[in-house]
């Protein structure tokens, strides 16, 4: 049985974990800073212990690099494992949408339409990690439907690096309306079961910042590896 001081260590250490790693992958903390286990500590008012705790499950994440002599360090955006995590994700996508076009519920499908419309109103605002999080959620219920929940769970351990790619545009390059009209793309192709249209607009989709990947890294050279 867990006790109160393990449970308070615990959401201590998701606290960190979760205040951290936003920090990072909205490159409030940038890449290449040194981080104190003491420092944290003290900012975020928590024992030293659950700072560690996080730290080791950011290391693990590959957010967090740990280095003899200089320390922990937020690690750059490695391009390398940006593409391996897009390729692993247009991928299993492609078979996502296509099982989509056959078996989502109108349901399900409404959910994704609800969805587009509260990306259409973000963007009136101008919010940018509110559509990144409306984006991600956008996905999530095409897997959702497809009862594909644990798949998803493993895109998105895959996807850590290019999710920090795709959010690092979504933040220099204000041309939002191509991603919305994307997943509109991707939602009516669905709807109308057209399986074709379904895996070339999730390919195009995510090939978007395939394609502006070695801008980002020129206007950015201290972000990346």
């Amino acid at each position: 049985m867990i006790n109160q001081t393990q449970r308070a260590r615990g959401s201590s250490r998701d606290y960190v974990y979760d205040t951290i790693k936003s920090q990072i992958m909205n490159a409030e903390i940038a890449p290449g800073t040194k981080l104190s286990e003491k420092e944290i500590s003290e900012k975020l008012e928590v024992s030293r212990t659950p700072v560690r705790e996080a730290f080791l499950k950011l290391n693990e994440e590959e957010l967090l690099g740990v280095f003899p002599q200089v320390g922990t360090i937020v690690t750059k955006i490695d391009l390398k494992l940006v593409e391996e995590g897009r390729f692993i994700r247009e991928n299993i996508e492609k078979a996502i949408v296509r099982e989509a076009t056959e078996k989502i519920s109108q349901e399900d499908l409404l959910q994704v339409e609800t969805n587009l419309t509260l990306q259409e109103f973000s963007l009136e605002k101008g919010s940018y990690q509110r559509l990144f999080e409306l984006d991600d959620e956008f996905h999530y219920l095409l897997y959702k439907g497809c009862g594909k929940h644990r798949t998803w769970e493993m895109i998105k351990r895959m996807n850590i690096q290019f999710d920090r790619l795709r959010l690092l545009r979504l933040s220099v390059n204000h041309d939002w309306n191509i991603i919305v009209d994307q997943h509109r793309k991707i939602f009516n192709a669905i709807s109308a079961k057209d399986l074709i249209a379904a895996e070339q607009a999730v390919i195009e989709h995510l090939q978007l910042v395939e394609i502006e990947k070695n801008q980002l890294k020129q206007e950015n050279a201290e972000y990346f590896v």
